[in-house]
């Protein structure tokens, strides 16, 4: 389920972008600017509709997932 990403709260939205980030043995694109700039870049990406903020119901767990790729996590399931 695509949730918006205006109705996390701040908090909620940051924690879940740095944890993107930052995340280890994930090849993210995010490793080559500090934190502050790969936040940035993330939620510009959301902003834009690039990116989205999926909720999956049988792991409980949200995530962020570029929309061109979407389809394929759609197909996995």
């Amino acid at each position: 389920m695509i949730v918006p990403y205006e109705e996390l709260s701040t908090e909620a939205l940051r924690g879940l972008i740095e944890e993107f980030v930052t995340r280890p043995g994930t090849d993210t694109g995010y490793t080559e600017g500090s934190l502050e700039a790969n936040v940035e870049m993330v939620l510009m990406q959301l902003k834009l509709g690039d990116v989205l903020v999926v909720y999956d119901a049988i792991t409980q767990t949200t995530n962020l997932i570029p929309k061109s790729k979407l389809k394929e996590v759609n197909k996995a399931r």
